[in-house]
């Protein structure tokens, strides 16, 4: 019998590490659940056939005293935009639909060498482009704590599949903020590393300066067991670090609040942020208040550079080489036909943006401005985190303005929608490291909807945010199932 109410990667560890429980029935276990739950939730769009066969293997070199890896038996789910040899990877886009890798993304060799089980891979917001997992061209995921609600997105299928118990880990992408939104609105901790700390190198991409890969987990300590796997320099992505290792223990930080216009922000994340303060002050840090005078630039900024790189991107997507091919009378007409048909609305609309702010005339008025602003934006936070005595160690945010919304409440306006971004773009933009953690509940028509915490720390210091998310964890212990 597997008890998994509060079962973590620490606990099922030590469990499968005594023989208590067997990698395969932890695998079972959660097939179970997504044969049960998934057709309403609609998080998975494929199991894998061989997900026993790999529980399999990884008992026997358990059995034989073989070392299998921190993350040995470990049951993932995996964002459809991470590539899994031989495995299906759609990014949700019916232009990929039939789309095999040919390769494990680096993020999936680190975890395979680790020992992780790969269930399956889950629903997102075409190509990433969204923040409710409604764009996809294989129908919207649904919020497990009510399921007339959205997850969040562009990882809405992993965030799901976690809280839902179909998967005990799972991967993301974030690109404005598509770890931590969904991590918020399913009651899940979600990390979005240091730009260049884990590799890129197998992700289909959508904005290559602002994606970076990251954990969905149920604790702190698991996001950090899997970050430390899936990190590291690699020769395939050159955008990839490997600094000086920094891991130091403060008794007493400097945490930085920001004056934010509340009055656009919902009344329980305003309390939540009220109750948060409260409680970093009790456990001994210091609260101070700071001005990132650009900051409010964030979003603008964000959706002039992001679509100018989905527009650059997508260009690779015509059938010619890989994906769905809609022939027409010549090369053009397949281009246009093969297109229409396989890119959704919301990745039309920002492809179209996109090119328009990088054509001739408006390049300048707007790409070139926007990554001045961008540069800006870094310096604020360069100044914040700087090593002068008026520096904070981190800045703490709400992850998102509300909870979860409803589905379809959104969808027939892109300005609203694209607003649940405001707290997150910024580590985007600038590159830094930030963690959403659970932190207390909205009650709307009777259900209990989560509320994220957005800790934001230094280049590099994912270390900072460890600490305080465990701190912050140990202070509150929310219960979250």
């Amino acid at each position: 019998m597997i008890e998994q109410k509060n079962l973590t990667i620490e606990k099922a560890g030590m469990k499968l590490e005594s023989g208590e429980i067997s990698a395969l029935q932890l695998t079972q276990y959660y097939l179970k659940n997504i044969k049960e739950k998934n057709t309403k939730l609609n998080a998975y769009l494929e199991v894998f056939q061989d997900a026993e066969e790999q529980a399999k293997k990884i008992d026997e070199g358990i059995k034989s005293g073989k070392d299998m890896g921190p993350l040995a038996g470990i049951p993932f789910a995996i964002k459809d935009n991470i590539l899994i040899n031989g495995k299906s990877a759609s990014a949700s886009s019916k232009i990929l639909e039939n789309y095999k890798a040919t390769y494990d993304a680096t993020v999936i060799e680190k975890l395979r060498e680790a020992g992780a089980v790969f269930l399956g891979r889950v629903n997102m917001d075409e190509f990433a482009m969204g923040g409710s997992t409604e764009n996809s061209a294989f129908g919207p995921t649904k919020n497990p704590y009510d399921e007339r609600r959205v997850p969040g997105g562009s990882s809405g299928g992993s965030a799901t599949a976690l809280a839902a118990d179909m998967a005990l880990a799972a991967l993301g992408s974030d690109t404005g903020g598509s770890i931590r939104q969904p991590a918020s609105f399913c009651g899940e901790v979600g990390l979005k590393p240091t730009y260049g700390r884990v590799s890129r190198n197998g992700l289909i991409a959508m904005a290559s300066s602002l994606d970076q890969i990251g954990p969905i987990a149920r604790t702190v300590s698991d996001a950090e067991i899997i970050f430390n796997t899936i990190k590291g320099k690699d020769p395939l992505d050159l955008t990839t670090i490997e600094p000086k290792e920094i891991k130091i223990k403060i008794d007493k930080l400097k945490i930085g609040i920001l004056n934010y216009n509340k009055n656009g922000v919902d009344k329980d994340v305003n309390k939540m942020m009220d109750n948060a303060l409260e409680t970093f002050h009790r456990v001994g840090h210091e609260i101070k208040e700071i001005e990132l005078p650009y900051l409010k630039y964030s979003l603008p900024c964000y959706y002039i550079i992001m679509p100018a790189e989905v527009s650059s991107n997508l260009a690779r997507f015509d059938g010619v080489k890989y994906g769905a091919l809609k022939e027409g009378e010549n090369l053009l007409g397949d281009y246009l036909k093969t297109r229409g048909y396989g890119f959704g609305k919301e990745t039309k609309r920002r492809a179209m943006i996109g090119t328009y702010v990088l054509s001739s005339g408006y390049y300048d008025a707007y790409y070139t401005k926007a990554q001045e602003v961008r540069a800006l934006i870094k310096k604020d936070f360069e100044n914040a985190f700087n090593e002068s005595n008026e520096r904070v160690d981190a800045i703490i945010l709400p992850t998102a303005p509300e909870a979860a919304f409803k589905l379809g409440e959104k969808t027939d306006n892109p300005l609203k929608m694209y607003l649940e971004d405001i707290f997150t773009v910024s580590a985007n933009l600038t590159g830094v490291p930030a963690i959403s953690l659970p932190a207390g509940f909205k009650e709307l028509d009777g259900v209990k909807l989560p509320l994220g915490l957005q800790i934001i720390a230094p280049h590099f210091r994912e270390d900072i945010l460890f600490q305080l998310g465990k701190e912050f964890e140990n202070a509150n212990l929310i219960t979250k199932y």
